[in-house]
């Protein structure tokens, strides 16, 4: 019975002085910058569509091909690929620890990071695929044909909109309350550094909470008609904003406030409580 009980322990240990190794600060760090790339790319394109003629807005699969096209983009591909894979292990060893060496999770951030763990994983996995020749996935709508042809489809992905429309809420919660603060060390902060990381985490996690409720309810609507072409991913939803009455501009706020998320999260790659 000890034995099994030291090989129960043993994995945890190992897990717990991983999570404390200045590798695993390196490769969560790195994924910050990455998670910053991907969102700054994803708002110049969105801004160019609202400020010109022609031009398509873009999603995260969208952004890493854009990547690979640039000079020296197989490099900066790879690099992505690493600190999205980075960012994904240091989210799904928060999940699973509850903790890391500068911080430490209730259950709803333990859950929030399993979420995001898997995402990111995901997100690392096109980046491979692109990198290998693929294009990087089936868009939105293709994939959520597929699951609306299961039994019970319909009501899947309605309860996955609606979690995406609670994860939305919960990102514009964080911004106006500006709790996304209590996870990083503002106390390292100048007084005009932190200045201006606050009202960036504040416009990029409301204008995050703006794509991720409209995501979830084209997704809750696609259940709800039985109709895959209802639902969008990231780029769809830009391009419903550009669409609407003054679109344009309500496009360039919100392509604005991704970008400011992507500057709050190159200085979090600094701040950040790993």
């Amino acid at each position: 019975m000890s034995g099994m009980s030291q090989q129960l322990r043993d994995p945890h240990r190992q897990g717990e002085r991983f999570a404390n190794s200045t590798a695993f600060e390196v490769l969560a760090r790195a994924g910050f910058v990455a998670r910053a790339v991907v969102y700054g790319i994803i708002g110049w394109l969105a801004i160019k569509v609202a400020t010109g003629p022609g031009g398509e807005t873009t999603d995260q699969q969208g952004a890493l091909r854009e990547i690979r096209q640039q000079q020296s983009g197989e490099a900066l591909l790879i690099a992505m690929a690493i600190g999205l894979g980075g960012y994904a292990l240091w989210r799904l060893t928060r999940a699973a620890l509850g903790h890391g060496p500068e911080g430490s999770d209730d259950t709803g951030d333990r859950l929030a990071a399993l979420a995001s763990g898997i995402a990111y994983a995901l997100l690392c996995a096109v980046a491979i695929g692109i990198l290998r020749g693929g294009s990087g996935g089936s868009d939105e709508s293709q994939k959520t044909a597929g699951v609306l042809g299961w039994t019970g489809g319909p009501i899947l992905v309605a309860i996955f909109g609606a979690g995406i429309i609670g994860a939305g809420l919960y990102q514009g919660y964080k911004g106006v309350t500006r709790k996304f603060l209590e996870d990083s060390k503002t106390e390292e902060m100048s007084e005009e550094v932190e200045r201006a990381f606050t009202v960036a985490g504040m416009i990029g996690h409301i204008a995050r909470a703006v794509v991720f409720v409209l995501i979830g309810w084209f997704l809750v609507r696609a259940a709800l008609e039985y109709d895959a072409d209802e639902a969008k991913g990231l780029d769809g939803a830009l391009s419903e904003l550009a669409q609407a009455d003054r679109g344009p501009l309500v496009l360039g706020i919100v392509a604005a406030g991704l970008i400011a998320f992507a500057l709050y999260s190159l200085a979090d790659a600094r701040y950040r409580r790993i």
